[in-house]
């Protein structure tokens, strides 16, 4: 498995020699500046890729492409949006970068009340709090369909913390959800935000996977042309947010996903943390399913509060509710088939992802979950287990 970490650029406050200390080889980064929908330049991703690779490193993975807006919404000039979408691919293979992850999740990314929840032996978490999170959707955005959305003992525990909370509170709980925006983009205000969800009024789940496959039907073609490989990440928590109807979330989403366009270009991003977070996703198991569709892996573990409030946090590597040893064993087993079959794709690039923050991460002010030393411990724990299990295999 290629060992691979995620790197924002200029955006970031770790550098790439930092990153080489870590033993990673590969990068996975992204343009963040570009606007979505634009066309990434060849002379912009070569630029990136020389600077990559004059610090020792492949860039082996796209996070991410982004899908604008109106692809998922199904509206206005899609031919435009899709032509982009299909040059900045050629340009990207013009430059040897082949696998893109994306995800198709409206509005907002991955989603998080509080960016330093603590752990217990010192450190600090990303969580997801269901009562913070129905705080702010029924009493601050005023959405009174979230009423619907939540049991009630949950929505007790939002008005209990509404009422308690300070401005500041508040101010810290929308910076927390907004944070999972990526790259240098604006975040929502409340107002902003009441604003941009109008614009998904009235499309539901069924108009999300129409325009879904619309996109896919649209790019995949093009990916098995230029020997591309496109991985879909799930959506972060799987559960609809803020009304919006998210559309990989599960098992039967997934199997959906790689139905809608029958190609192995068309392939998914394994991400470990994002489907754990749903207790119905056995995570070993959805592997095995779509082994031969996955192009990119996120490893990383959350740990579900006892009350099955639907709140979580993240968990050390080896910790939390997947088992890691089983997941890498179904991954290895994996590649070692794709290597029978002599496939180039053989070695799957993984990265560590949302590492805690510990000792001095919190002084450097990373994006939020990709602190280094936090990163390096989980990257540090994968490798034993992907080294003691490929020993047991070599000695089988």
């Amino acid at each position: 498995m290629k060992e691979s970490w995620r790197w924002y650029g200029d955006l970031d406050r770790i550098t790439l020699p930092e990153v080489a200390q870590t033993g990673a080889s590969g990068i996975v980064t992204a343009l963040h500046e570009i606007p979505y929908g634009e066309v990434w330049e060849r002379s912009v991703i070569a630029e990136r890729n020389q600077r990559i690779k004059g610090a020792g490193f492949d860039w082996v993975m796209v996070e991410s492409l982004p899908v604008h807006e109106n692809i998922k919404r199904g509206e206005g000039d899609l031919e435009r949006l899709y032509a982009n979408y299909r040059q900045s691919m050629a340009n990207l293979a013009a430059e040897g970068v082949k696998t893109i992850c994306y995800n198709f999740m409206p509005l907002i990314d991955w989603t998080r009340t509080d960016l330093t929840a603590p752990v217990a032996r010192g450190g600090a978490c990303l969580r997801f709090d269901a009562p913070r999170m129905a705080a702010f959707e029924i009493h601050m955005l005023d959405r009174k369909a979230a009423l619907d959305d939540y049991p009630e003992a949950v929505i007790e525990q939002a008005g209990a913390w509404y009422k308690a909370s300070t401005e500041q509170d508040r101010a810290d709980l929308l910076h927390a959800i907004m944070s999972g925006l990526p790259g240098a983009y604006d975040r929502y205000d409340v107002e902003g935000l009441k604003t941009a969800l109008k614009t998904y009024e009235g499309i539901d789940r069924a108009e999300i996977r129409a325009n879904f496959k619309r996109f896919l039907e649209a790019i995949v073609p093009t990916a098995e042309e230029l020997g591309m490989r496109l991985c879909v990440h799930p959506d972060d928590p799987p559960r609809d947010i803020l009304g919006l109807p998210r559309v990989v979330s599960s098992e039967e989403d997934i199997a959906w996903v790689m139905d809608a366009v029958e190609a192995r270009s068309n392939g998914l991003t394994l991400c470990a943390g994002s489907l754990g977070a749903g207790i119905h996703n056995d995570i070993p198991h959805i592997a095995e399913r779509f082994s031969d569709r996955i192009h990119f892996a996120h490893l990383r573990n959350v740990r579900h509060d006892p009350d099955q409030s639907g709140s979580f946090e993240e968990a050390d590597h080896l910790g939390g509710g997947t088992d890691m040893v089983a997941l890498i064993s179904v991954l290895l087993g994996e590649e070692a088939r794709r290597r029978e079959e002599g496939r180039e794709d053989a070695e799957i690039p993984f990265r560590p992802d949302h590492g805690h923050d510990l000792l001095s991460d919190r002084e450097r002010g990373a994006h939020p979950g990709y602190a280094l030393i936090g990163r390096m411990k989980g990257l540090a724990e994968l490798r034993g287990v992907i080294a003691g299990l490929s020993w047991r295999a070599a000695k089988a």
